[in-house]
């Protein structure tokens, strides 16, 4: 039976596991360990509901994986979780199959999740964790970890458990010269959204609005900011809607098929068997991968600007790639950029009414009282076992599980949303101590690392010819 109990005289409540965060991650455990016997879970998330991305929920967004990348499917497809039987229950599972898109819209895919969050008892959102720290003592047969958690009144529990799961997420990264200046005029593309309207109000007023970064959200936010241009030719700054990045080129992200095969349980293992500068090596050379744009996204943009040149030589807009932001000071209303090049080191300057960072995210620290209980590697970032598992300070694998914050040990597949029902059926089946869902071994075709010599170079032992 579940090891679980409310507060007493004799100590704080208990589980078998803590859950941290409700992102998809975390959202999709909660929902595979539903009906688990033997597991009692809790999970705890700062927010009053369930909310994926909303700075970015813009129409036409959509996921850039297939909807079988649900919080469940490729690890249960007999769920009453998953996306098909949302859907069903929705009576919209013929207006899918006749959309004829693997691709999710985004704002569907935060429906859904907010459908699985109403249905799991297990979710406690308006809960904020404010501490978590190995216990000293036993906790059954397992080290224990004690979770303090603020609820909505203020109040402080202490909650304890045999393993914690972090799924704390990321968070918006922003350069160092634009820290200090955060604000109605300089906002990060996750909080696009609220900033949208006052933006295109600028460009249709004849305003400047500035996209910094080259992945699929600045894209997006250049993509929805060219539909309120004014008509050609009507501004008087040619160039209002203006977007610079640091890569050397707008590229599009890998999306082939053998590409695709780097989001696999294989490549994820022969990443992490790497040693650490080799991975880091590697996965510098990765990012288009997964931090791309789509060409969906790509083709949308240059036709949209193709057509507003067929009565006018200007579109009104303009892109440069190879500049990094380098500065950003007030001017009057409006802001000046300092932008630097990466090739031929030329400075130039830029002024803008807005500015919308696009510059990515970084991992959320975990939520520990005592930050040196977890070993670290050279560049600080926890060391996380091949199962998900923390390593404790004295270099032991701990029951402190991570969700999506081992891309430097588990390389590119850590964020991606098709491996997270993998990850999270891996770690079920650690909490529960028996297989509750079946891993298969071999998942794809393509062989990654020294075992294609095994299984692809290598003659018959003997030395004979094969018959």
């Amino acid at each position: 039976m579940p090891t679980e109990h409310g507060p007493t005289e004799h100590g704080p409540t208990e589980h078998d596991v803590i859950g941290i965060g409700l992102g998809p991650f975390n959202l999709g455990l909660a929902a595979l360990l539903d009906g688990v016997d033997g597991v009692s879970a809790t999970f705890f998330d700062a927010r009053p509901e369930f909310s994926w991305h909303p700075g970015l929920l813009l129409d036409g967004a959509s996921l850039q994986v297939p909807f079988l990348a649900d919080l469940v499917t490729l690890a249960d497809p007999t769920s009453p979780h998953s996306f098909l039987n949302y859907l069903h229950t929705h009576d919209r599972l013929y207006r899918f199959y006749f959309y004829d898109h693997a691709h999710v819209p985004r704002r569907e895919f935060d429906r859904y999740c907010r459908w699985v969050a109403g249905r799991l008892g297990t979710c406690r959102f308006g809960h904020r964790v404010v501490g978590v720290a190995p216990l000293d003592g036993r906790h059954g047969d397992r080290a224990g970890w004690s979770v303090k958690v603020e609820g909505p009144e203020g109040a402080v529990v202490e909650h304890r458990a045999g393993a914690v799961v972090a799924g704390v997420g990321s968070r918006p990264w922003v350069p160092a010269c634009a820290a200090d200046h955060l604000g109605p005029e300089v906002v990060h593309s996750a909080g696009y959204v609220p900033a949208r309207e006052q933006a295109r109000a600028l460009l249709a007023g004849g305003g400047r609005v500035t996209v910094i970064g080259s992945g699929q959200s600045a894209a997006e936010v250049f993509a929805d900011l060219v539909g309120a241009l004014p008509a050609p030719g009507s501004a008087d700054d040619p160039a209002g809607l203006a977007w610079f990045t640091r890569s050397r080129g707008f590229f599009p992200m890998e999306y082939t098929k053998l590409g695709l095969e780097h989001f696999t349980p294989e490549y994820t293992a022969w990443f992490h068997a790497l040693a650490e500068p080799t991975r880091d090596r590697l996965r510098a050379g990765q990012d288009l991968l997964y931090k791309g744009i789509s060409s969906e996204t790509s083709n949308a943009i240059y036709d949209a600007l193709y057509e507003r040149t067929v009565d006018h030589p200007d579109p009104g807009a303009t892109y440069a790639a190879g500049f990094e932001l380098v500065g950003i000071e007030p001017e009057g209303d409006r802001r000046r950029l300092h932008l630097r090049h990466v090739d031929d080191n030329a400075e130039v300057t830029h002024r803008t009414d807005l500015v919308v960072l696009a510059t990515g995210y970084e991992p959320t620290p975990l939520p520990l009282e005592d930050p040196a209980a977890v070993a670290r590697d050279r560049s600080g970032r926890p060391e996380v076992t091949l199962d998900y598992r923390v390593r404790l300070a004295d270099g032991t694998a701990s029951d402190l599980f991570v969700q999506n914050g081992e891309l430097h040990t588990h390389g590119v597949g850590a964020p991606d949303l098709g491996l997270g029902a993998r990850r999270n059926a891996t770690i079920v089946n650690q909490l529960a101590g028996r297989d509750v869902y079946r891993l298969p071994e071999r998942t794809v075709f393509q062989r990654f690392g020294a075992q294609v010599a095994d299984d692809l170079v290598a003659g018959p032992v003997d030395g004979s010819a094969a018959s």
